[in-house]
């Protein structure tokens, strides 16, 4: 007679599996583990030493080779990155203390409405190109928006490509005030001081931004043209629009911990 099989006992549980990606997360990162802080599973904490590139295997294969480092690879499930514009909530002349004092607006107007990233002027001076404010991580692949989230641009790169604004799109100063159709801003202009590529105009700013002199001007954008980067040199005396990047999205910016 042919031996009967019986099933056993059942074994003990396996080890947990990785667990799905969420919905709503249209953004994954690959997050190359340079400090041991954790396994490569997937994880959806912020942990030091990371440095998050877009998911590109060549890329990260490229960035172990050039870093000599044998690191972890594991996905990163991450909300929609962007970086706002928003303009300061009155015209300027050319006269604005400086670069340091239109920085200072920003700031000031950012923290009255409790928005959490870091904003900074979007002028080149004669430190500084306009181009260069926005960390380079976050140039490509990263949407400009204006304060109700709204697209303006794909990414900050875009900008200075000759790229126009996103149609039905406008820009709001931080008190909500929506620039293009507002009378506070009788000419729809933006302060830049740069050429076309993002790099600082010497001869167009203003003398970095501390005069209102009639006879000297200060290169300017046409917000109807849809361009923030048009060329259009004006009188420093011009009251114009001033607008404020954030020049590092707050979700990178988060506090690190010692502990995933």
């Amino acid at each position: 007679m042919a031996a009967v099989s019986i099933p056993g006992p059942p074994g003990p549980p396996g080890a947990p599996g990785h667990p799905g990606l969420s919905s709503g997360v249209s953004k994954y990162m690959i997050v190359i583990k340079v400090h041991n802080c954790c396994n490569s599973r997937v994880v959806v904490s912020f942990c030091p030493g990371r440095i998050l590139i877009k998911h590109t295997s060549k890329l990260c294969k490229n960035y172990l080779e050039k870093k000599k480092e044998v690191g972890i690879l594991c996905v990163m499930e991450w909300p929609d990155l962007n970086l706002h514009v928003v303009a300061l909530n009155t015209p300027q002349t050319g006269s604005m203390r400086g670069l340091i004092g239109v920085d200072a607006m920003c700031y000031k107007q950012a923290q009255a409405i409790k928005l959490k990233g870091t904003f900074r002027a979007f002028l080149s001076s004669t430190l500084q190109d306009l181009y260069s404010i926005v960390h380079s991580a976050q140039r490509s692949g990263v949407p400009i928006v204006n304060l109700k989230d709204e697209v303006l641009f794909d990414s900050w790169t875009d900008m200075f490509k000759d790229r126009r604004m996103n149609e039905n799109v406008s820009i709001y100063s931080f008190d909500g005030k929506d620039v293009l159709r507002d009378d506070t801003w009788r000419e729809k202009m933006v302060w830049h001081g740069s050429t076309r590529e993002g790099q600082r105009d010497v001869n167009h700013m203003c003398e970095s931004w501390r005069v209102s002199d009639q006879a000297v001007t200060g290169m300017a954008a046409s917000l109807l043209r849809g361009s923030f980067t048009q060329q259009s040199p004006s009188s420093c005396s011009s009251s114009y629009a001033v607008l404020c990047i954030e020049n590092s999205s707050f979700q990178t910016e988060r506090k690190k911990s010692d502990s995933c």
